[in-house]
């Protein structure tokens, strides 16, 4: 049974949740977060010139983590945030960087089979339709292709899963869901290859587009 949000997280929710992070949001966010990101790059083993997409690859923060000879597209829902990421890219000079456009996720404008590889990283649990992303991220990706999620999920602690409902309500002035459900990524992302625990909070999914 898939669970509903009824004061679920909007579009706009997510663009005013942003807005007031972009600021802040590397300092908050990067070094907390940053584990995930790395593993999700290590577990990509792209080979020369495949193309990959970042969807919510806000600030940018792991843009020169990827390797030089891959092209990278990257979209995110706040214009704030991808002010920052192509700050980011001049500042750094990352020359992999084929694009980043302001798109929501649950919308993909890309042709089908567009990436050899797509990466979501910290995006399911913010979007109001986390099964519809996921399709999304299977469209863009060509056949046999693989997509890398890494996000939180519903502790199975019983006192950090208390506490992940009870700030359920707050969706839409955190900009995520605290209680998202492990199910919501697993039956909607395609061949599961791998699934591993980073840190406390985070889980890597590795899928196969089949």
């Amino acid at each position: 049974m898939r669970l509903a949000y009824p004061s679920g997280v909007h579009v706009e929710h997510v663009r005013e949740a942003y807005r007031r992070y972009a600021g802040v949001y590397d300092a908050l966010f990067g070094p907390i977060l940053q584990p995930g990101r790395r593993a999700v790059i290590e577990a990509l083993g792209c080979r020369p010139g495949e193309r990959v997409l970042e969807v919510g690859v806000g600030t940018g923060l792991s843009l020169p983590m990827y390797p030089a000879f891959v092209r990278i597209t990257g979209i995110d829902i706040s214009r704030e945030m991808l002010a920052k990421a192509r700050a980011r890219v001049a500042r750094e000079g990352l020359a992999n960087v084929a694009e980043l456009a302001e798109m929501d996720a649950e919308h993909l404008s890309f042709a089908d089979a567009s990436f050899d590889r797509v990466v979501a990283m910290y995006v399911v649990s913010v979007v109001q339709h986390p099964e519809r992303v996921m399709a999304e991220l299977r469209r863009v990706c060509r056949p046999g292709g693989e997509i890398l999620v890494v996000n939180h999920v519903r502790s199975k602690n019983p006192l950090l899963g208390a506490l992940e409902k009870g700030l359920a309500p707050l969706s839409s002035k955190l900009g995520w869901h605290p209680d998202f459900e492990l199910d919501r990524i697993t039956a909607a992302g395609g061949t599961l290859l791998e699934m591993r625990t980073v840190g406390v909070l985070w889980k890597v999914f590795r899928f196969r587009n089949a």
